[in-house]
């Protein structure tokens, strides 16, 4: 099985106040959990971030 790559997902964002990138979807406890502990693959929330995507459709 292949793991989701979070450097291209949409929700991993820059967080400021720590300095760090960091995922910004609402986990609950057992999801966190398999976050943390580097064994959470094929994420359901996974979404390709591609932020070119809407000036492609203004063109």
């Amino acid at each position: 099985m292949s793991k989701s790559n979070c450097d291209t997902c949409a929700f991993f964002e820059y967080d400021d106040d720590y300095e760090c990138y960091t995922c910004t979807v609402n986990l609950d406890e057992d999801e966190m959990a398999k976050f943390l502990q580097d064994t959470y693959y094929n994420c359901p929330y996974y979404k390709y971030g591609d932020e070119y995507s809407i000036v492609r459709k203004q063109m």
